[in-house]
């Protein structure tokens, strides 16, 4: 019997002799034993076995030979070769594998079937043998390595077998020695160790064909003695066991003939139509005569206590053999009623009044007495270590329990130990483990075992063993002794009286041992044992390329695990069938696999008994299985590679692997190639063609000129004609068209003045016009004009006259502005400050006129001097100006009649300035002496960054307004300003030109897109496919998240249909797991990075301050940091990470940046999603193909298949087969296509060889598919998300099985099974569809006019119905409370308890079900309606989400600031938390421990204070709080310190953080001024930490 159980110490570890050197990377060193050294001496010169007794240190021998072998195969004297240390347990394989690690230095691996290694590869295998010296491992693995030709006999050095007495009879010891050994042309080093001198009987004989060359064991035991004492034998004699209640045992007899009575009753004609109720109730009666049996025995042999608690250990064994059908739950109830009853009868009899566990000889046999007798015996104050074995699992656990119970032993601590069989009596593998270490750590002194520590299990040393049970076996009688190992230990074996038949089993065992042990002595050592093998009834099949071999002994489990790896549901599992037929005093055999095998049936040849012809009629199917292709020539099932496919699939899906979400890539951006162009260097001018840009606004008022594209490629139609929605403030938004205007030429000067236009505009507004700082500052356009053109990133963007604004047909370049600002850049080279041509300039120079005009009272008539010109009062307003020192562009507000350059500087602001005057200021700031002092300080509207138009802040809602943030004003002296004649509105519409450029961009990158994937005759709209490469991180009102759900159910109906109609033979198992490979992540991941596809994918918002028109430098420049000089990145790992410390989305200026890889696997669904709105299948399938993914649907192919099932026998199923036609309305041409998809698998014991799985598998796919398109197109205005929750609540089993009981279709399912539930009904839902799909030879739109009636009602978003614990989730992660869940297991039983804190009590939901999500789920419907009756909902129309303002009584709850009032109404809300379906409680259990929460230190990274006080109030379970920013502006610049940076900016923002906590109130802080709104969050939320450290409500750990 095998236990688990961890690696436990060794007797070696125990060994004096032994010598720790003390270094940990070095083996530890041992002086041998004179005995081991004569027997590792005979091992070394030939194939020995160690007969030695346990703690002889066997295993230390075995290691010498190990250490001396491992280094001839280290020296290469023994190549390619390898040791093979053989035991038969696992938990001995554990134990022997940490033992020679200890005590060697060589590659040591633990190879056993629960470590996985049974699912290994010939790769797998060879990657061991090459990087281990040593394999320790279970016989079978070894046996079935050799079988699959993983590994030869000949590769092995030495073998070692570990309790070799086992290789008797059958067992693999055997095996691996007669199918392998003796065949083998160079045979390995054979030793083998074993403490049982059954040996000398058993192996000698039976198992001769080992070929061992001797068999050593010690004559002199002196050394033994003081190394293994031997334990002092005694027999402990009880009196016979007086016979207890007849009239009991007949009680007992007559309940169990009843209730089976009863069961064979409930059989009926059920048991005749369904093979699966018959065996359930066989298995109710063998259950009950199991347990009826070991109530009978605990009775004669233990007495009424132990009897009751027998009972008690069989009802609740009951407990978890529950069938799932109604005739399984009445089969075990009636066990259950008769074990109710049975102990009833039990109890009649035991004492009234007795406690439980009194010696009374009346309730307990005399052997239980006499065992206590012993126990008596043991001194408290010694401690005890006692092993008693016994023969049954039952009879340790109920002593165990009785002596638990009593007062008698109540100073010792007991427990039992069994090992880990299919027993239900039997103990799972942690409680082993649990109570191995309880035993050797001295927490228990009575340890009752079975057999299971006779051997391989090293215990402690007892100090007493006893032998509850006699012994039945030399082996076991020897083994048993052995585990008293102390000094002075006893070792008592407990015989009744008078009993002369144990007497003779005992004096039996005690001879042949003494028999053996002289025979092993006196023989001679040097002699050899030679005999023959025994013969075979049939030679093995060999396959020839790999020397893999199957027996007739090992066809059977070959047949077995071939049809285990069939498909298969928990109604109907894939077994063989046997049918014997008799021939004149001999059997044939007759197969027949599952109808999703290779072949059907298959006859063996006439055999001498039915067992053999059952083994030779399985040799003959793995022979043809095998040149059929169903297994591999390592007679492996080929399923097990499809499944291996799947597993590598999931493998990468795995961690950090491809396309998961886990792993970052590094990917470039593809550049546009329409922007390119080459005319800035033509002499003669260029030809452009010309896309006029026209800004109308939603609000008549605001007025923005249009602008003209020049580009020297040409646009695609749909580009040429895009219209772009641009969204600003206060409800305004701009709808931005494209049209064409056909070519227009340009000559070289208009060229020029052009890009000059550009230069000054862009560099103006949104870069800079000076560069550097005194005394090397210099102005931007004195460089070369081409500096910043690239002739990659060409065009030109130019302002139209504002007459053609007014006629879209006519237009004309505003060449007078643009001449204006070509002016203006000949002013600024010719007398710029500190120019190239005047370096120590003075700003003087700047002034047209030299004269100084005194302060007075200007009027609109008057004149205002300007740096390149003078305008009147009444002229300057809405005029553009550039201011000449700085390149700032502004638009003139007004002119501030009552100032002057003289008036005080920043007077309106708070705090006292440092300059006295403007003028003072200009001059003690840049240097600059005014000339026109008395001149109106001009009021200017001051330019500002671009924003990210493309952004809808309402969110869809038209309703909602965004306020417009103030408008920034400066007073400036009008002689430092230079005027641009362009208007208002082309300033006003230079602003909208990054966003609108950024969109083009995206459109024409999508064309080039297209253009590679080149399909002809359909034109796929380039907006179509931006959406299917634009993620959720663009903020975009598109993304390709609906795309990527219907591509996904596209791709996936594709691949079923093609491997459907290409794989006839394989099954659906086979066809899944190939679907599965094609279609997951990381396959999809290198379709598309195959075909760069990363480098189109927008993954981040438009960020307009990184954008640059031609001839505009950038301010914010990202220098390329990764290393890749290319624009393209190259698939390296070292370009992979999992870390979250990168950046996703965000790109250098080389146009690297991090993706996720799992974005790439959602844009080839989406690509594919596309093309199939675009153009259908055929569409879809011709992008599927580019990408690389192998697809196809052969009309002959669906031809094929037809005529297949029309082969199929339906007459006898005419009826059935015209009422679902009816009931569908679809009648079908091939009948035999609905006859297969109502037929399952367990039909297969009536003789049919087909079912409907390979139908379910097609028809599952069709369902997904139409159904996602229905959504797809009969809500497009819904979300992805939502879309999703539809597709989830209408594509699944469950609601395909209400299809079926509706529309009755399940009264026709052929089935040979009675616990068939609703999966299967559902599956045949998916069956049929398949069948119309194929009778309809694959018209998609006929196969949907059919489904649809019978799918009606189809969800929608109405409707659609969340379940509680995800609306729970939901509400509370929009209102930003925490709910904290707690799980109790008992029994089957799962107890959950949802705690959500509200800001006036703490609410409690409960829920109890036999599942964890039910249990879950109703505790989150209890919460839901107590919320909901607080007036607290959800809005579940995902595309809505907003947060919901709730008024109850005086209470009040509002998202952005919560105000609560503790005091109103205290008593009525008592009220209704009784009469709730919850616990209410005005305290937060989390606050009342006094165990104050501690936060580790906080550093000042950005978000680290927000992140900390999330997770303390998640903790906590207080709600989340709230931020209030507001920005504050200064005219002068503020200095921010952060460490040893310094910052200057002319705002900065303040926070004030509100937090709620139950029971205490609100505590509101303000933070400190910050540059930014998110490091002023950070600074309230530290500020509030130490608030609540200084409270004493947290501790804030300074480490």
């Amino acid at each position: 019997m095998k236990v688990e159980e961890e690696t436990v110490k060794s007797e070696i570890d125990d060994d004096p002799m032994a010598i720790d050197r003390g270094a940990v990377s070095r083996p530890k060193e041992f002086v041998p034993r004179s005995y081991q050294k004569k027997v590792y001496e005979v091992a070394r010169k030939r194939n020995t076995i160690a007969v030695l007794d346990t703690g002889a240190g066997k295993t230390l021998i075995a290691i010498m030979l190990i250490k001396e072998i491992g280094e001839s195969i280290r020296l290469g004297v023994d190549k390619e070769r390898f040791i093979v240390f053989l035991a038969p347990t696992v938990s001995l394989v554990i134990q022997q594998c940490e033992m020679i690690k200890t005590y060697t230095d060589l590659q040591v691996k633990d190879i056993y079937g629960e470590a996985g290694i049974d699912k290994c590869n010939v790769q797998c295998w060879e990657n061991e043998i090459k990087n281990y010296q040593v394999l320790v491992m279970t016989p079978q693995i070894f046996l079935d390595t050799l079988r699959n030709a993983f590994m030869s006999m000949e590769s092995v050095a030495l073998m070692i077998f570990d309790e070799c007495h086992r290789a008797t009879g059958n067992h693999n010891y055997a095996k691996i020695m007669m199918e392998f050994y003796n065949r083998s042309a160079c045979k390995p080093k054979i030793f083998g160790m074993t403490a049982s001198p059954e040996f000398h009987r058993i192996w000698i004989v039976k198992i001769s064909y080992l070929d061992l060359r001797a068999s050593w064991t010690p004559s002199d035991r002196t050394e033994f003695k003081e190394f293994a004492p031997s334990a002092k034998e005694i027999c402990r004699l009880y009196d016979s066991s007086n016979s207890f209640s007849v009239s009991l045992k007949e009680t007992l007899q007559s309940l169990w003939a009843k209730c089976d009575a009863s069961i064979i009753e409930q059989r009926g004609p059920l048991a005749s139509s369904y093979k699966d109720s018959n065996d359930k109730l066989q298995s109710a009666r063998k259950k009950m005569s199991a347990d009826h049996e070991k109530i009978l025995y605990c009775l004669d042999g233990l007495g009424y206590w132990c009897a009751h608690e027998a009972v008690k250990v069989c009802l609740e064994n009951i407990q978890n053999m529950k069938g799932q059908s109604k005739l399984g739950v009445e089969s075990f109830s009636l066990c259950k009623s008769f074990l109710d009853r049975a102990l009833s009868a039990i109890e009649d009899f035991l004492p009234q009044g007795s406690s439980l566990g009194a010696d009374d000889m009346k309730c307990i046999s005399p052997k239980l007495h006499e065992l206590i007798q012993i126990f008596r015996l043991f001194s408290e104050d010694t401690p005890v270590v006692c092993l008693i074995f016994v023969e049954r699992v039952i009879t340790a656990k109920v002593i165990e329990r009785f002596l638990s119970k009593s007062a008698i032993v109540s100073h010792f601590t007991v427990s039992y130990l069994t090992g880990s069989n299919s027993s239900v009596d039997a103990l799972k593998p942690k409680m082993q483990k649990q109570t191995l270490e309880s035993f050797r750590g001295g927490k228990i002194n009575l340890l009752f075992a079975t057999d299971v520590v006779e051997e391989g299990i090293h215990v402690p040393t007892c100090s007493c063993v006893i032998r509850f049970d006699l012994p039945t076996t030399v082996r076991s009688y020897v083994q048993s002794r052995g585990r008293a190992r102390r000094t002075d230990s006893m070792f008592i074996m407990m015989l009744e009286r008078n009993n002369f038949k144990q007497r003779d089993q005992l004096f039996n065992i005690l001879r042949s041992e003494r028999s053996m042990s002289e025979t092993a002595v006196n023989r001679d050592p040097d002699g050899c044992i030679l005999r023959g093998c025994n013969s075979r009834e049939t030679d093995p099949y060999y396959v020839d390329l790999t020397g893999a071999l199957v027996t007739a002994d090992s066809s059977v489990s070959l047949v077995h695990q071939y049809c285990e790896k069939l498909p298969r549901d928990k109604y109907c599992s894939p077994k063989p069938i046997f049918h014997f037929l008799p021939n004149a005093g001999s059997y044939e055999c007759k197969l027949t696999l599952p109808p999703s095998a290779a072949f059907s049936t298959i006859m063996g040849p006439l055999s001498r008994s039915t067992h053999l012809a059952k083994q030779l009629v399985c040799l003959e199917a793995c022979k043809k299985l095998h040149q059929m292709g169903a297994l591999d020539d390592h007679l492996l099932s080929c399923v097990e590679k499809d499944e291996e496919i799947e597993s590598k699939a999931k493998d990468n899906l795995s961690a950090a692997g491809a396309g998961t979400t886990k792993r970052k890539e590094l990917h470039g951006t593809v550049q546009v190639s329409a922007f390119s162009g080459t005319w800035t260097d033509s002499p003669h001018g260029a030809s452009f063609h010309a896309y006029r840009i026209d800004f109308p606004c939603n609000v008549d008022t605001h007025l923005y000129s249009s602008f003209v594209l020049l580009m020297e490629s040409e646009l695609d139609d749909d580009v040429a004609g895009a219209k772009v929605d641009l969204h600003l403030l206060s409800n305004k938004m701009v709808n931005s068209s494209i049209s064409y205007c056909g070519p227009v030429y340009l000559d070289a000067n208009q060229i020029l003045k052009a890009m000059g236009f550009h230069e000054i505009m862009f560099n103006g507004l949104f870069g800079k016009l000076f560069l550097g700082s005194k005394p090397e500052r210099r102005f931007l356009l004195q460089e070369e004009k081409n500096l910043y053109w690239n002739p990659e990133y060409m065009y030109l963007i130019l302002p139209l006259e504002s007459s053609s604004s007014n006629n879209p047909e006519s237009w004309s370049i505003d060449w007078r502005g643009i001449d204006s600002c070509m002016s203006v850049i000949e002013f600024m080279k010719k007398s710029a400050w500190l120019s190239v041509e005047n370096p120590h300039g003075d700003i003087k120079n700047l002034i047209t006129c030299s004269s100084t005009v005194q302060q007075r009272n200007f009027t609109d008539g008057d004149v205002i001097i300007l740096a390149n010109s003078s305008f009147t009062v009444g002229a300057l307003k809405d005029k553009v100006v550039m201011a000449i020192h700085t390149g700032r562009m502004y638009t003139v507000s007004d002119i501030l009649l009552d100032s002057s350059a003289d008036s005080p500087f920043d007077g309106n602001v708070k705090g006292k300035s440092t300059y006295t005057s403007f003028s003072d200021y200009f001059q003690k700031k840049y240097g600059i002496v005014l000339h026109h002092r008395g001149q109106p300080l001009l009021l200017l509207k001051q330019s500002h960054c671009a924003y990210n138009l493309l952004v809808d802040f309402k969110g869809g809602d038209s309703s909602k307004v965004v306020p417009e943030k103030p408008k920034s004003y400066v007073h400036m002296p009008p002689e430092l300003l230079a005027s641009v004649d362009v208007p208002e509105s082309v300033l006003k519409a230079c602003y909208l030109i990054p966003s609108l450029m950024h969109r083009l961009e995206s459109l024409l990158l999508a064309c080039q897109l297209r253009e590679e994937i080149a399909l002809s005759n359909l034109h796929v709209p380039s907006s179509l496919i931006l959406e299917a490469l634009t993620t959720l991180r663009c903020c975009e009102t598109f993304s390709m998240e609906r795309l990527e759900l219907l591509g996904d159910s596209v791709l996936k109906y594709s691949m079923s249909c093609h491997l459907y109609l290409k794989y006839p033979e394989k099954h659906e198992g086979q066809l899944s797991a190939r679907r599965s490979s094609v279609v997951c992540n990381a396959s999809l991941h290198k379709f598309g990075t195959d075909r760069k596809l990363q480098g189109y994918i927008r993954d981040d918002a438009f960020d307009p301050r990184r954008w640059a028109a031609p001839g505009h430098l950038s301010v914010n420049p990202v220098p390329c940091t990764h290393g890749v000089d290319t624009l393209e990145v190259p698939l390296l790992s070292e370009f992979q990470t999992s870390t979250e410390k990168v950046m996703v989305g965000k790109h250098c200026d080389k146009g690297h940046r991090w993706m996720g890889s799992k974005t790439i696997a959602d844009c080839v669904e989406a690509l594919v999603g596309a093309y199939y709105v675009a153009g259908g299948l055929p569409a879809a399938l011709h992008v599927m193909k580019w990408l690389g993914i192998e697809v196809d649907m052969e009309h002959s192919h669906v031809a094929d298949v037809i005529a297949r099932a029309s082969l199929l026998p339906y007459t006898l199923k005419a009826d059935d087969i015209k009422a679902l036609e009816a009931k569908i309305q679809y009648e079908f041409s091939t009948k035999g296509l609905l006859l297969e998809a109502f037929t399952h698998a367990s039909e297969q014991e009536s003789g049919v060889g087909y079912c409907y799985q390979r139908l379910e598998f097609l028809g599952d796919s069709v369902l997904d598919m139409l159904i996602t398109r229905h959504l797809f197109h009969a809500h497009s205005d819904i979300d992805p998300g939502e879309l999703t929750d539809l597709r989830s609540a209408s594509v699944n089993n469950e609601n395909f099985a209400q299809v079926a009981v509706k529309r009755n279709l399940y009264q026709h399912l052929q089935h040979c099974s009675e616990l068939l539930l609703s999966q299967v009904l559902g599956d045949m839902v998916e069956s049929i569809v398949g069948a119309i799909l194929i009778d309809t030879k694959l018209d998609l739109e006929q196969v949907w006019r059919i489904i649809e009636p019978l799918l009606s009602p189809i969800v929608t978003p109405d409707n659609l119905e969340l379940a509680p614990l995800r609306e729970l989730n939901e509400l509370c992660d929009s209102r930003g409370y925490f709910v904290k869940e707690t799980l109790i297991t008992e029994g089957e039983t799962v107890h959950a308890e949802l705690r959500l804190q509200l800001e006036d009590s703490l609410l409690i939901g409960e829920g109890i079900d036999r599942t964890k999500k039910n249990a879950k789920g109703q505790a989150a419907l209890h919460l839901l309606k107590t919320l909901e009756g607080r007036g607290i909902t959800y809005a579940r129309n995902a595309s809505k989400r907003k947060k919901v303002d709730v008024a109850n009584g005086d209470q009040s709850v509002i998202v952005s600031n919560v105000t609560i009032d503790t005091d109103s109404d205290e008593h009525s809300r008592k009220k209704k938390q009784k009469t709730s379906h919850l616990l209410a409680s005005g305290h937060n259990s989390s606050c009342a421990s006094n165990d104050i929460p501690v936060i580790s230190s906080i550093n000042m990274h950005k978000g680290e204070a927000r992140t900390k006080l999330y997770q303390l109030c998640k903790k906590l379970q207080w709600p989340m709080p709230t931020f209030q920013s507001t920005e504050q502006k200064s005219r002068t610049p503020i200095l921010f310190e952060e460490g040893s940076e310094k910052r200057h900016s002319f705002c900065c923002f303040v926070s004030t953080i509100s937090l709620h906590i139950p029971d205490i109130g609100k505590i509101e802080i303000t933070g400190e001024q910050k540059p930014d709104k998110k490091r002023s969050q950070d600074s309230a939320a530290m500020l509030l930490l130490l608030k609540l450290e200084e409270r004493g409500m947290i501790e804030i750990s300074s480490s």
